[in-house]
């Protein structure tokens, strides 16, 4: 089954729906009420679902309904065309390698921001071929509902409006993007100085970092904050963000004609059969003139 354009800009629009409703009950949410609980270790008796950070691991009564209200969304659109379904806060039941398409679902992504009250908390839903190919992306940010929508071969829209990568911020300064765990990175500074560096030599004046947020609104501020770069490095330890944290975003940049790969500048495969998690491989997500981040990586990878 090959879903055509028109289908896939109905199936966006009710994604669209879904994300939006679970983004309201999430914005309704106190996060000091917030009950609080790690993940259960999972059935391969290794690390918890969502891998070995702190950020990770962290699941709320909030994360659980918002899938809960995603899901009952998307149901008649499971029935209908056979989805399979890949969502942070249940097992992974292999139905994606089964079917023609599934939904890559994060009712919550930045659950740990969001529990201590920081912005950088969205929801992301995507729906990837068996191929492993985003074919919709669509993201939600409870904080202010700015939401965004891309389907393949539709572009891009911001709440409504068609988004280009010739809207650009004018400022003349480079933003370098990054999770809160990377600063406990033994190579953080020696990084972060390189990339000022790097960013001084290219000709922008200034040189600022974001580090609080979930990987799918670091990647949105990638696109908010441009000219921006947002890298996950390899590393052994499970973990790295995982399918539903990148699958919508990596739609979003494509539908945009911006690159999005791996950390060794590969394509990045979105239905992997040996895990979830993206430790291994890493991922880059930029929009840069004349910054080579992809070189500029090569330097600090083991």
């Amino acid at each position: 089954m090959n879903l055509g354009k028109d289908t896939l800009r109905i199936l966006s629009e009710k994604a669209l729906e879904a994300a939006q409703k679970a983004a309201e009950y999430i914005a309704s949410y106190n996060h000091k009420d917030l009950a609080v609980e790690l993940k259960q270790i999972d059935a391969d008796g290794g690390q918890p679902q969502g891998g070995a950070s702190e950020a990770s691991q962290v699941v709320t009564e909030v994360d659980l309904k918002s899938q809960e209200i995603i899901l009952d969304l998307l149901q008649s659109t499971i029935e209908e065309y056979d989805f399979g379904v890949l969502t942070e806060e249940k097992a992974d039941d292999k139905s994606r390698f089964e079917k023609d398409y599934f939904w890559c679902i994060d009712p919550l992504d930045g659950t740990l921001p969001f529990s201590q009250g920081y912005q950088g908390y969205s929801v992301s839903i995507a729906l990837v071929s068996k191929e492993g190919i985003p074919v919709i992306g669509v993201v939600c940010n409870p904080v202010n509902m700015d939401v965004y929508v891309a389907y393949q071969g539709g572009g891009v829209s911001k709440n409504g409006e068609i988004w280009s990568d010739d809207k650009r911020p004018g400022d003349n300064y480079f933003t370098f993007i990054n999770d809160r765990s990377f600063t406990r990175h033994e190579k953080f500074k020696d990084i972060t100085l390189y990339v000022n560096n790097m960013a001084i030599e290219c000709g922008y004046s200034t040189f600022k970092m974001l580090k609080q947020g979930g990987a799918v609104m670091n990647a949105m501020w990638v696109l908010e904050n441009r000219p921006a770069c947002y890298f996950k490095l390899p590393k052994e330890a499970v973990g790295g963000g995982s399918l539903w944290d990148f699958a919508a975003t990596a739609c979003i940049f494509k539908e945009m004609g911006l690159p999005v790969s791996d950390a060794f500048g590969n394509p990045l495969n979105f239905n992997q059969k040996e895990t979830t998690f993206m430790n291994k491989t890493g991922v880059l997500f930029y929009d840069v003139d004349n910054l080579n981040c992809k070189a500029m990586l090569q330097k600090f990878i083991k």
